[in-house]
């Protein structure tokens, strides 16, 4: 009987977010007649306690594993992780998120681990930073790149973008979704509980935006969205969930617009498919995307989806069948694509009834299955 694999799943911190799941569900579901797992964090964060509890996993807290760039903090963690590595001995080691994608892959190489996977929940470079910031991050990624010897992507458009800018060529990347547990949105929530706990009317319609409060997710586009509507639409209600360092903005900018009692701030909420069964539309106002889960989520739960058209959005949402498109950066355009919606009850409940069709690819154990063939092949194989 052949050695397990070791794998050794390496990610930044352990936020409420897709690629935290991905990284979670994928250390934890590996097939345990052929893999064994590894994953390595910096702890502080909401999931923490899921990751301690994973108790056929082995688990590395990098204590100095921190989101902002801090050379002294940044050298102790590529320590810590040259340690882990040092530990658990792996045969793979799989990155996700920028700061643990540079690090771990520094790391690995350090280490001389056989084969390095790097997953792409979207570029650590983005259209928000200063050019300065900007050319800063895509150095890093650039020169992390050849300590990698496969990506994974995602999105379509994000792999065909790594192509464009040069960071891997076609053949060293592979397209495998974000892993969404399915079967948990499509069966029936308590959207009536949902409801009850918000304190929100019943019968009266709700937009939904999930996603934590950071300038990617543009929460305060969504704020001035939310005002539009409500002049359209008396009794529209608006929850949004998540936390993060622009929630007390939105939440003074909605007071000044008037939706005070009309927004429910909920944070992070325990009961996404009650809360996706009591909406109406949900909402995503995103600047930048890999490809977002929580848009995934509501497909299945079979809510139709208005979202601005980044990344690797458009690649499950198809416009006028299960939800729309709009452009990012422009309130207005989402305010009208969710109102028509809700003018239309026919067209809502089409889009609704197609809504969770042709999302098996983006199912988290058919992705777990497509990581095990990548690891299989990696070990195997070791292109580079």
């Amino acid at each position: 009987m052949n050695p397990p694999i070791r794998v050794l799943t390496v990610i930044t911190r352990l936020e409420l977010g897709g690629a935290q799941r991905v990284a979670l569900h994928t250390a934890s579901h590996l097939d345990r007649d052929v893999f064994d797992a590894g994953l390595a964090w910096g702890p502080g964060d909401v999931l923490d306690e899921e990751a301690r509890a994973l108790t056929d996993v082995t688990r590395f807290e990098i204590s100095s594993l921190v989101r902002p760039v801090s050379p002294m903090s940044d050298l102790r963690a590529l320590a810590e992780l040259r340690s882990a590595i040092r530990r658990f001995q792996p045969d793979v080691v799989h990155t996700h998120s920028s700061k643990a994608g540079v690090l771990g892959r520094l790391a690995a190489r350090l280490e001389n681990v056989p084969a390095v996977v790097h997953t792409v929940h979207g570029f650590g470079f983005t259209p928000l930073q200063s050019p300065i910031g900007r050319a800063a991050f895509f150095r890093a990624e650039k020169l992390a790149a050849r300590w990698t010897n496969h990506f994974v992507a995602v999105s379509r458009v994000n792999l065909d973008r790594g192509v464009e800018l040069g960071l891997w060529k076609a053949e060293e990347a592979t397209v495998i979704r974000a892993g969404v547990d399915l079967d948990r949105f499509r069966a029936p929530g308590d959207g009536l509980g949902a409801r009850r706990r918000l304190d929100l009317p019943e019968g009266v319609p709700l937009v939904t935006q999930i996603g934590n409060f950071k300038p990617q997710k543009a929460p305060l586009d969504f704020i001035r969205a939310a005002a539009l509507m409500a002049e359209e639409v008396p009794d529209l209600r608006f929850v949004m969930v998540g936390d993060g360092p622009l929630r007390g903005e939105a939440e003074a900018r909605a007071a000044e617009l008037g939706l005070a009692g009309r927004v429910v701030f909920c944070g992070w909420w325990d009961d996404v498919p009650g809360l996706l069964a009591a909406t109406t539309v949900s909402v995503l106002s995103s600047l930048h995307e890999g490809l977002p889960c929580s848009v995934v989520e509501s497909l299945a739960a079979g809510v139709p989806v208005v979202a601005t058209a980044v990344d690797g959005t458009p690649e499950v949402i198809r416009p006028g069948i299960n939800g729309d498109l709009v452009p990012p950066g422009d309130p207005a355009a989402l305010a009208r694509a969710v109102v028509a919606i809700l003018a239309d009850d026919q067209r809502r409940q089409s889009m609704a009834a197609a809504a969770a069709d042709g999302l098996d690819d983006f199912g988290r154990d058919h992705m777990v299955r497509k990581l095990e063939e990548l690891y299989r092949w990696m070990v195997g194989s070791n292109p580079c």
